[in-house]
C-alpha cells in the first residue's frame, strides 16, 4: 500500500459510536393483554342490580361489534340464558381506560377539544376548554368493559342481576315526591314522613334525614308575601316618580317657550325703535 512504501503505520480504524435509545412512553401490550375480550357490565334499573359477565366465545361477541352506543341487542345473541332478553348500549371503557363518547362515529381513539356540557369532560375553570382522548361510540374488539342496559326482561331470570332486589339507601327529598311516595294530601305535615336513617356513630345512635326541598312553610309564606309588597310598592314609587318627573319637564319647556317668547319680542320692539329714530 501507500502506507508501507512511504513508510508510515496506517491509520487506526474509528471506535463505534454508541447510539443511545429512549424507551417508548407506553408499556407495549403483552400476548395475554390483546387477546382479552370484551368485559360485559349489565345492569338492570328496575332491581339496582349490576352484574359483570364475562363471554369468551368470540362468536357471541361478534353480535355487539360495529354497533353503536344507543343501539339494541337480542340477547338471545349472547348466549341461551338470555333468551328473551332486549339490551341497550350505554356505553364502555377500551383496554387504556378511555371513555367512549356519544356522536364519535369512529372505533378507534381520537383527541376532541372538548368544553363544559359535554361527556368525557369537567371544567375546573370558568370558559376553559381542554382537548382530551375519547373512543369511538362504534364497539370493537379493543373495548375492555362494555355496559349495557336491560330494556325487555326475558323469561328466565338472571342470578345476581333480577332476582334479588337492592334496597335504597335515601329516600325521597323534594316534598312533593315525598307526597306522591307516601300519598299524602296537601294538609298533611310531610315532616313526620321524610325517610330517617339511623346508624351508629362512635358508641352512639345517630339519625340523619335530608332537608325537605320546596317545603311551604308559614316563613316562606311571609317572605313570599313581603317580596311580593315590596316589588309593588317599587312600582308604585317608580311611577309616582315618573308623573313627577313629567311634570317638571312640562314645567321646564313651558319656562323655556316663554323666555323664548319674550326674547323675540324684545327683539322686535328693538327693531321698531331703530326704524322710527331712523325716519
Amino acid at each position: 500500500s501507500a502506507a508501507s512504501a512511504l513508510g508510515t503505520a496506517p491509520a487506526p480504524a474509528p471506535a463505534p459510536v454508541a447510539v443511545k435509545t429512549r424507551p417508548h412512553k407506553h408499556r407495549p401490550l403483552t400476548h395475554s393483554h390483546s387477546l382479552r375480550r370484551p368485559q360485559l357490565n349489565i345492569a338492570y334499573p328496575a332491581t339496582g342490580n349490576q352484574k359483570d359477565i364475562d363471554i369468551d366465545d368470540e362468536r357471541k361477541l361478534r353480535a355487539l361489534y360495529d354497533m353503536r352506543i344507543s343501539q339494541e341487542v337480542d340477547g338471545s345473541a349472547l348466549g341461551e340464558e338470555f333468551a328473551g332478553y332486549l339490551f341497550r348500549i350505554s356505553g364502555g371503557n377500551d383496554k387504556q381506560g378511555f371513555p367512549m363518547k356519544q356522536g364519535v362515529l369512529t372505533n378507534t381513539r381520537v383527541r376532541l377539544l372538548l368544553s363544559k356540557g359535554l361527556s368525557c369532560y369537567r371544567q375546573r375553570k370558568r370558559g376553559e376548554r381542554k382537548r382530551k382522548s375519547v373512543r369511538g361510540c362504534i364497539v370493537g374488539a379493543d373495548l375492555a368493559v362494555l355496559n349495557l342496559v336491560v330494556t325487555k326482561k326475558g323469561d328466565a331470570e338472571i342470578e345476581g342481576l333480577t332476582d334479588s332486589q337492592v334496597p335504597r339507601r335515601l329516600g325521597p327529598k323534594r316534598a312533593s315526591k315525598i307526597r306522591k311516595l307516601f300519598d299524602l294530601s296537601k294538609e298533611d305535615d310531610v315532616r313526620k314522613y321524610v325517610v330517617c336513617r339511623k346508624f351508629e356513630k362512635n358508641g352512639k345512635e345517630v339519625s340523619k334525614s335530608p332537608k325537605i326541598q320546596r317545603l311551604v312553610t308559614p316563613i316562606m309564606v311571609q317572605r313570599k308575601r313581603a317580596r311580593k309588597a315590596a316589588k309593588t310598592t317599587a312600582v308604585a314609587k317608580a311611577q309616582a316618580e315618573l308623573a313627577e318627573y313629567k311634570q317638571l319637564m312640562a314645567k321646564r319647556i313651558a319656562e323655556q317657550k316663554e323666555a323664548r317668547r319674550s326674547a323675540i319680542s324684545k327683539r322686535r320692539s328693538s327693531r321698531k325703535a331703530s326704524k322710527k329714530a331712523e325716519e
